[in-house]
């Protein structure tokens, strides 16, 4: 083999020095903040009597504790609110972008930080959020850190880090109508299982991944981390290049053809070398939706719950607890199963593409009664943007109600939970126990088929609904 990977180019470009026998000192282009993850490492500053290094390279939102309505008036919640306060008096204090509730550009840090323009192809990119890895979808080495490794990155603007493995996953072909991206990504992980990528920083390729939008590539290179993989990148390309242009504050920039011809030397060389590749056609791929309580137990909508030894499952108990925790036995089949909640948002499904086919697919129904449903766009931005769309207005003749921007029901740490024993149709990223509430029932799925289950009240096969009328 010879030649580089686009993973090598850009950690290559980054290295500030190599210590032997151990891990490379890694320069970071863009580090990103919010209120969760960010006090202690800025305590711990303080108590060492450190400055932040480059406050010019962080950018601050606050988006998981947030409330999605009201947003006008103080957090109800305590603790909420003291994290919230807390985060934008530690950027006042050292300078940082701030960009808290009510602030026109905020949103959820993986939404807000493309739109805005600070995620750029090449850049090395973190945050103490696992699911940074969103940010790979436009050729960059993006990573959730943890508190201790923020304030590494706060104090030096570098990180210490081992290289990982490499492994391509090719997707050839195209998708079917009525497939999204996230059903492409559910089906990846339901593959490799959601420990098969462990170790490994991921790269798709393919035509399938070509054709893909930028909304689409950021839905997969989010969800890389659920099937155990460090982070997962996409080379840029045109469909890159034309995003970032329609952002003013990238397109103005002087330099923006001369980034453009750099930036399109950022792909893996022919004969460069992974440590491990897989080939998936994306024709085979259906309209997907969880069954258990973790990511990689995925199935086509129209499935049946696998036993333990088809799903690959060694852990046979463990497989069957996770079953009984979501009401489900092996050989069910879930259409028709009732569902209670529906929760279109998040850093996966949040943004205006998702509002799109989302409102598409619910125009000129109803909501089912007894559904309820958290609409919840991922940023200001494109809560304006589907205003002046129509989509909000077409969504409230429809019986839904639009929210404000954050992470809402994609996590238990705000006011948007899913109450104990209910089952929740969401196109969020994770379905681990209580993570969208004590006891919560979590199907995960994309926008598609969440809208066919918020207009009929039970898992529905999109296709049926969109296609078949």
């Amino acid at each position: 083999m010879s030649g580089k990977t686009l993973f090598d180019k850009i950690w290559d470009a980054h290295v500030v020095r190599s210590i032997s026998g151990g891990p490379d000192v890694l320069y970071i282009d863009r580090h990103y903040i919010h209120e969760v993850t960010s006090p202690q490492a800025f305590n711990g500053l303080r108590q060492r009597g450190i400055n932040i290094f480059r406050p010019e390279r962080i950018i601050a939102t606050s988006d998981h504790n947030i409330p999605t309505v009201n947003q006008h008036l103080p957090i109800a919640d305590p603790v909420s609110r003291l994290q919230v306060e807390t985060l934008e008096e530690n950027c006042r204090a050292a300078g940082i972008r701030y960009y808290g509730m009510g602030d026109p550009r905020n949103g959820i840090v993986h939404v807000t930080g493309p739109e805005q323009g600070f995620t750029l192809p090449g850049m090395t990119i973190v945050c103490g959020d696992s699911h940074t890895s969103t940010h790979g979808a436009f050729g960059t080495i993006a990573f959730g850190i943890g508190t201790s490794e923020v304030e590494m990155v706060l104090a030096t603007q570098c990180l210490l880090q081992t290289r990982p493995k490499q492994m391509r996953i090719n997707v050839k072909g195209e998708l079917h109508e009525g497939v999204t991206s996230k059903d492409l990504i559910l089906h990846i992980i339901a593959s490799l299982t959601a420990g098969g990528a462990t170790g490994y920083f991921v790269e798709y390729a393919g035509e399938a991944v070509r054709k893909l939008s930028m909304e689409s590539r950021m839905t997969v290179c989010n969800m890389s981390i659920e099937m155990g993989a460090r982070g997962g990148l996409i080379a840029p390309d045109e469909v890159t290049f034309n995003w970032l242009a329609q952002i003013p504050s990238v397109s103005d920039n002087r330099e923006f053809a001369r980034l453009i011809h750099h930036w399109h030397s950022l792909r893996s060389d022919r004969g460069a070398g992974f440590e491990r590749e897989v080939t998936f056609d994306a024709s085979k791929v259906t309209p997907m939706i969880t069954y258990g309580t973790s990511p990689g137990m995925g199935m086509a909508v129209n499935g049946v719950i696998p036993s333990p030894d088809y799903a690959g499952s060694s852990a046979n108990g463990s497989y069957l607890r996770s079953l009984e925790y979501m009401g489900f036995k092996p050989g069910m089949k879930l259409l028709g199963h009732p569902i209670d909640y529906v929760f279109l948002g998040s850093c996966t499904n949040g943004r205006i593409e998702d509002l799109r086919l989302f409102t598409a697919a619910v125009a000129g129904k109803k909501k089912a009664a007894g559904v309820t449903a958290l609409i919840v766009p991922g940023s200001q931005q494109v809560a304006r943007q589907a205003e002046r769309e129509g989509l909000t207005e077409t969504l409230r003749l429809a019986g839904f109600e639009m929210r404000q921007p954050g992470c809402s029901s994609c996590l238990a740490m705000n006011e948007d939970k899913i109450p104990s024993g209910k089952y929740a149709v969401s196109t969020s990223n994770r379905n681990f126990e209580g993570r969208q509430g004590t006891g919560a029932r979590t199907l995960l799925a994309g926008p598609l088929v969440a809208a066919a289950a918020a207009v009929t009240g039970k898992i529905t096969d999109p296709r049926e609904l969109v296609w078949n009328q």
